[in-house]
């Protein structure tokens, strides 16, 4: 398991695998699978849908421990507006919207753009945001092990918002504190400053 494996690079047996499901239920709901915008459409559908899974062939442990470096700064480090793009697991729906995470480093801070690449990973999964936000936060909380760790997910769901009780402008927010985030002034200055503007 490769920790940054992009699945652009597809597996063609499984694709094919894919795609043939795809052209099934493309027939099934009345479609005419020859039809000329519809040829190539299995395919292209099997790929997105390996694309947009692949975090299950991801370790984001191996991605965090691969840029950890020794550090004695011991003060907040925000990454906020992370943009995440999942599907979930219930109706294979998207569901879209931006993570916020803070860690208090113990010894070891992480390059930056390792926490985005976590939410990645997790995110390109059959999810839901509950559970979406537990496993980025015990991610970071069992391989950095930091002084605390937070993280706040808001997301749209196109399950609540294209069929369903069909609520165009509904937000859902999940949150998650371990450590020193269980505090509430360290709470409420991550909340603080994830909800400023800054620049």
């Amino acid at each position: 398991m490769s920790p940054y494996r992009n699945l652009e690079e597809y597996n063609l047996e499984i694709t094919d695998e894919v795609k043939s499901r795809y052209s099934s239920i493309i027939d099934e709901i009345g479609e005419d699978v020859a039809r000329e915008g519809l040829v190539k459409t299995p395919e292209r559908a099997a790929k997105a849908m390996l694309f947009l899974t692949q975090g299950y062939k991801q370790d984001a442990v191996e991605i965090l421990k691969g840029a950890m470096f020794k550090e004695d700064y011991d003060d907040m480090v925000i990454i906020k507006d992370i943009e995440l793009y999942s599907l979930c697991e219930h109706h294979m729906l998207p569901f879209f919207g931006k993570a916020h995470i803070a860690y208090i480093p113990n010894g070891h801070i992480v390059g930056l753009s390792k926490i985005p690449r976590v939410v990645d990973v997790f995110a390109r999964r059959l999810q839901v945001q509950e559970r979406l936000t537990h496993d980025i936060l015990e991610c970071i909380n069992n391989t950095l092990k930091p002084k605390g760790v937070a993280v706040v997910i808001e997301a749209s769901h196109m399950c609540m918002m294209m069929r369903g009780v069909q609520k165009q402008n509904s937000v859902t927010t999940t949150s998650g504190f371990r450590g020193q985030f269980e505090k509430i002034e360290t709470r409420n200055e991550f909340l603080k400053l994830i909800s400023a503007k800054l620049s």
